[in-house]
């Protein structure tokens, strides 16, 4: 069982009524229930949530230090992220808690600084199809799933994907104007996992979605913590 943050902007749903109609809990909560549903037993998790206009964006040090899995959807508000923050965020996961970073949290200040790159991408908003194809059919965050999942309506985002080679790649979309993406990216930094996933535009209910939810859940079993030999720096006697 891992204690699980979900942070979510929850800014679209308070001031846009179509993404109220498909999220009019926010975001977080929709993808706390789906996280519930997927656990039983040992394998439920601690959930809890916190969103940007919360003090410190709902992310102390007390909150983090009990974070083993944080989960991060954001769009319109990066800049709005406090840096302390966001180093706060980037420091927890060099020391182990694992970061599962949702659609555009490509551009949150945490991933970009973990990534040393723009994270930029292409991108266009058509509600078009999308098949994310299964490329890695061994890994524990696909387990479950088919050969490939398929979103009938969704915002497309196309290469080039401006992050470093990941460690692992999971998924590839197709999307139907004919462009491809890396949806489904694995990276360790310091002693914690990241696992970037593509899916989750505001406006489609793209977290009801049941492979979507299975994803999720695997990753959180994948990005949570392991034990390990203690991370030692500085001069030793």
């Amino acid at each position: 069982m891992a204690t699980v943050t979900i942070w979510n902007e929850f800014r679209h749903e308070r001031e846009d009524e179509d993404v109220a109609a498909v999220y009019p809990d926010g975001i977080h909560a929709t993808i706390a229930d789906g996280l519930a549903a997927h656990g039983d037993g040992e394998t439920a998790h601690e959930i809890r949530t916190a969103t940007l206009e919360e003090p410190e964006h709902g992310l102390t040090e007390d909150v983090l230090e009990e974070t083993d899995v944080l989960l991060w959807w954001g769009h319109e508000a990066h800049d709005e992220v406090s840096h302390a923050v966001a180093e706060r965020v980037q420091e927890r996961v060099l020391e182990g808690m694992g970061l599962i970073v949702l659609h555009s949290g490509h551009y949150s200040k945490p991933f970009k600084r973990l990534m040393g790159t723009t994270c930029s991408l292409q991108y266009r908003e058509d509600g078009a199809k999308e098949r994310l194809w299964v490329v890695d059919p061994g890994h524990p965050i696909v387990d479950g799933l088919g050969e490939s999942l398929e979103l009938p309506r969704t915002e497309m985002y196309g290469e080039p994907f401006d992050v470093p080679e990941p460690d692992r790649l999971v998924f590839v979309s197709w999307f139907e104007g004919g462009e491809v993406f890396r949806s489904g990216c694995c990276y360790r930094r310091g002693s914690g996992r990241i696992f970037y996933f593509r899916p989750g535009h505001e406006t489609y209910p793209i977290y009801e979605n049941d492979d979507v939810k299975r994803v999720l859940h695997n990753a959180v079993d994948w990005a949570a913590p392991r034990d390990g030999a203690p991370r030692t720096f500085g001069e030793r006697e």
